[in-house]
């Protein structure tokens, strides 16, 4: 019970080698991005079929126990299994060193543009604003404790003052 060779398989076959050979030329981010998202969508395809040679294994291996030769049988639907699984797992091999090459690249991409950003005049404005702001904020927050903390030294004065100030008949 050996499956044909299908069309899907044999196109998300061509279609990895395209895109590898493709990746290795310096190609814009979305262009990247897209193919990433193809990339993905033929290692879903992969998924599927490999969780169905699994169920067809499955399914064979609970017949082998209605066999007089059960353990014959077990081999053989393993080593059928590991015929459809097998071209499969090459497959998925190469596709995720082409993702691993892909995302690496997306990410190289995007450090670049950060430090990019981070060395432009503009931003460093920005940081240098933001920096002045922040020590304005902590010296008037320091004015506030230290006004507090003076008030509550000068409680117990007050307090004695507005006892002696307020009589009441």
């Amino acid at each position: 019970m050996r499956k044909p060779f299908s069309f899907s398989a044999a196109s998300s076959l061509g279609l990895l080698f395209l895109l590898s050979t493709l990746s290795c030329l310096s190609m814009a981010t979305p262009a990247e991005e897209a193919e990433l998202e193809q990339l993905n969508q033929i290692e879903r395809e992969l998924e599927v079929q490999r969780d169905w040679a699994k169920y067809r294994w499955e399914k064979t291996n609970s017949e082998c126990y209605q066999k007089y030769w059960v353990n014959r049988c077990l081999s053989e639907s393993r080593a059928e299994y590991r015929r459809e699984i097998d071209p499969i797992r090459a497959q998925e091999v190469e596709l995720h060193e082409v993702q691993r090459k892909l995302r690496s690249s997306l990410k190289d991409q995007r450090d670049a543009k950060k430090i990019a950003e981070r060395a432009s005049a503009e931003k460093a404005a920005e940081r240098a604003a933001n920096q002045k702001e922040f020590e304005e904020k902590q010296k008037a927050a320091a004015a506030r404790a230290a006004d507090l903390e003076e008030r509550r030294k000068d409680a117990p004065k007050r307090a004695q003052e507005n006892k002696a100030g307020t009589q009441l008949d």
